[in-house]
């Protein structure tokens, strides 16, 4: 069954147990602070969502993904460090405890806060068109999260090169440092999008969400540390797995010689 939601700059379509979150704010799909909240809010519903499991994030239009923060909007009274709201800018890059995957499927133009929103993802896709860059440095200001991220993301002085320099790139040079799973026609975008997100939805979400918390909470820790935190138990959704039904089921499954059958319990 298909569900779609379309009012506002935001749009949802939910098919099963995929979430397609579609950024729709003509003419650029630049993000002021009420579409930011929005995105909190729908990021925050698919993650509390227990019948959801995987969500897509793309943008209407075929020339602009998102070039980030909306400086008209800035210029005409929007702070820059004002409440982007609970998952903060665009809703991803802060939401707690988002342990379901998120799929980028970007065309067009991707930069500033725009490729901060795509690298807030786990997958990202995008069509032979697409555009990156984070030129923050020409509008007298800091890519924080690309800053942060993208030098543990990629090699030191490629990230360093982009941040500044704030030069553009394209989807195969993206694709060389390993920011892209894939790269796509602009037609074949969504398809492929969807494809990936089909095959995460008869994944096991409880292994995936144990995955997304030690990937996020490992990234400040010494090794041995975040080994042992998993070993015992000490992490929510690890404990959560080992104590599941879904985790004798991969056991039984494999034994059996069959497909498991996850159901997140």
């Amino acid at each position: 069954m298909m569900q779609m939601h379309s009012d506002g700059p935001i749009h949802t379509r939910r098919e099963g147990a995929v979430l397609e979150v579609t950024l729709d704010r003509p003419k650029a799909n630049a993000i002021d602070l009420a579409t930011s909240r929005i995105m909190g809010e729908v990021f925050r519903d698919f993650r509390d969502d227990d019948s959801l499991r995987v969500a897509i994030l793309r943008a209407a239009g075929d020339k602009f993904f998102c070039p980030g923060w909306d400086l008209k909007a800035a210029a005409d009274g929007d702070a820059v460090d004002a409440d982007y709201g609970i998952g903060g800018f665009g809703g991803l890059q802060e939401l707690p405890h988002l342990n379901k995957p998120v799929i980028a499927a970007v065309n067009g133009i991707c930069c500033g806060g725009g490729l901060e929103l795509a690298l807030s993802c786990d997958l990202i896709l995008a069509s032979d068109t697409a555009t990156f860059a984070l030129p923050e440095i020409r509008s007298g200001t800091v890519a924080d999260a690309a800053s942060i991220k993208l030098p543990k993301r990629i090699p030191y002085h490629v990230a360093m090169d982009l941040l500044l320099t704030g030069r553009w790139f394209d989807a195969h040079e993206a694709m060389h440092w390993g920011l892209l799973r894939e790269i796509t026609t602009p037609a074949d975008l969504l398809p492929k999008a969807w494809a990936l997100a089909r095959m995460l939805e008869n994944g096991p979400p409880l292994v995936y969400a144990a995955i997304k918390e030690i990937v996020r909470e490992a990234e400040a820790m010494r090794f041995q540390d975040a080994l042992n935190r998993v070993t015992k138990r000490q992490f929510a959704t690890v404990d959560q797995l080992y104590a599941s039904d879904d985790q004798k089921e991969g056991a039984r499954a494999f034994a059996q010689k069959r497909d498991p059958v996850w159901t997140g319990r």
